[in-house]
């Protein structure tokens, strides 16, 4: 039996899954080839040879039984997890394989003479447990001196039902050997009976494991990294979704202000969450009713995923609602918010739009900073709000940011979007494909009516990041 996989081997070489599910199915045939030879072999001969021949049977069928196992493991790879931004890469990526030649490793033999108390070990013994080939073997009252003192009980139970109740043995223990190096030893042994019945000595195959189990506990230890990180996955994820939702106003049907709403604007808003990601992104909707009358409407988007995003995005978003609240006019409030964006300890940057809509002028200002601007549907036609001057929200410090005004009239319809609604494309493709909604719009009772027309162009796309639209329709 050889005792490695050579380099050149055609199974060294790294297969695909075909190639592997092959290499199964010959295991497992000449597993089964094995196990029946086995069966066939004498088990109860005092003949040398027929004992060795006997026990290389049973480890080759441990042999092909560990490669089989191995070998699914190849095949199936590790179980899969999220992927999270800053995440290490090795968290995502297969356990380490087995080092070539751990499968089929060393194999010694060893007879005890119960009569004469001599011991004779195979010269593959020796190298097993680091012993001096001149030094006489162990017997078997010395054989637990190199076993680790928490494996010796298992060695001697193993030993004395052999010795005593002719159990044949199959276990493992630990070796420490002279060198300090700590080894795992697979033994499989029987008891060798006199003409009388008597057990006249005890024989012995005794495999090095180590490798073998050095690769398992790596296999298992990945797979515990692994389910440990998919559950943190999950945590994280059921956090940000809980911190968006207590944030954001609903978006399953019209959304409601505070003191029953407004009677000039119809609102309506949706998420569209990342079909690439399972983490939440930074993109936020807002829709307050204003202590003056006003009403403010907003949307914007943090960039990155995850807990810290959403957590940074609502307090952008408290921080807007607050300014809002105290009269602070859209372009200072942008000015405030790339200052606070400036001042966090971990840098961030963000894009926003934000609007005040005063109902007794029908006059909207707004101002935008590195955001896709506001599109305005009128009797069927829509077009893009000329942009006022501002950058991204903590790009640079101290930036200014410009104020635009727009007169509406009734029945017109106010869009306002984020970034991600076609991936891989620029802006530009989103907004030229919502302006071609224009003619449905004209047709369009209620803002909620216009969501859902948004929600049939954009909604089954695979999208690599979060998007929502906040849809305004001024009714007076």
């Amino acid at each position: 039996m050889p005792s490695h996989l050579s380099a050149d081997h055609p199974a060294a070489q790294p297969p695909g899954r075909g190639s592997v599910d092959a290499l199964i199915s010959q295991t497992r045939r000449l597993k089964g080839d094995v196990d029946a030879v086995r069966r066939d072999a004498p088990s109860d001969g005092l003949d040398p040879q027929e004992r060795w021949q006997r026990a290389l049977y049973d480890l080759a069928h441990h042999q092909l039984t560990d490669l089989d196992e191995h070998l699914a493991q190849l095949r199936d790879g590790p179980p899969p997890v999220p992927s999270a931004p800053g995440a290490p890469s090795a968290a995502r990526t297969a356990p380490p394989a087995p080092r070539r030649g751990s499968l089929l490793s060393r194999v010694g033999s060893a007879e005890w003479n119960l009569l004469t108390d001599e011991a004779s070990w195979s010269g593959e013994l020796y190298q097993i447990l680091g012993r001096d080939r001149t030094a006489p073997p162990l017997t078997l009252d010395e054989l637990p001196s190199l076993v680790l003192d928490e494996d010796r009980p298992r060695l001697t139970g193993m030993v004395t039902d052999c010795l005593v109740d002719a159990k044949r043995i199959d276990g493992e223990f630990r070796v420490v050997r002279p060198d300090g190096d700590v080894r795992t030893v697979h033994m499989m042994g029987e008891p060798v009976l006199a003409a009388d019945g008597s057990t006249a000595s005890m024989w012995a195959v005794l495999r090095d494991v180590s490798e073998l189990r050095r690769s398992e506990r790596a296999v298992s230890e990945t797979r515990d990294s692994l389910q440990r990180q998919r559950q943190r996955a999950q945590s994280e994820h059921r956090l940000a979704v809980e911190l968006q939702e207590a944030v954001l106003p609903p978006w399953r049907g019209s959304l409601r202000l505070p003191h029953q709403g407004t009677e000039t604007l119809d609102l309506a808003a949706h998420y569209l969450p990342s079909s690439a990601s399972a983490l939440i992104g930074g993109d936020w909707y807002d829709a307050l009713e204003l202590a003056d009358g006003e009403t403010l409407l907003s949307v914007g988007d943090l960039t990155g995923h995850g807990v810290a995003v959403a957590s940074g995005m609502a307090t952008l978003l408290g921080a807007v609602r607050g300014m809002a609240m105290a009269g602070t006019q859209p372009g200072q409030l942008m000015s405030l918010l790339n200052q606070l964006l400036d001042a966090t300890v971990q840098p961030a940057l963000g894009s926003a739009v934000c609007c005040r809509y005063r109902p007794e002028s029908r006059t909207l200002v707004w101002a935008q900073a590195g955001h896709p601007a506001p599109l305005l549907f009128r009797s069927g036609t829509g077009r893009r709000l000329n942009s006022p001057d501002g950058v991204l929200l903590g790009a640079t410090s101290g930036a200014v940011y410009a104020q635009a005004e727009e007169t509406l009239e009734p029945g017109d319809l106010l869009l306002l979007h984020t970034d991600g609604l076609v991936p891989g494309r620029s802006s530009t493709a989103a907004v030229n494909r919502l302006l071609d909604l224009a003619p449905r719009f004209g047709g369009a009772r209620t803002a909620q009516d216009c969501v859902r027309m948004v929600m049939e162009e954009f909604g089954e796309t695979e999208r690599e990041d979060d998007a929502c639209v906040l849809i305004a329709k001024v009714t007076a």
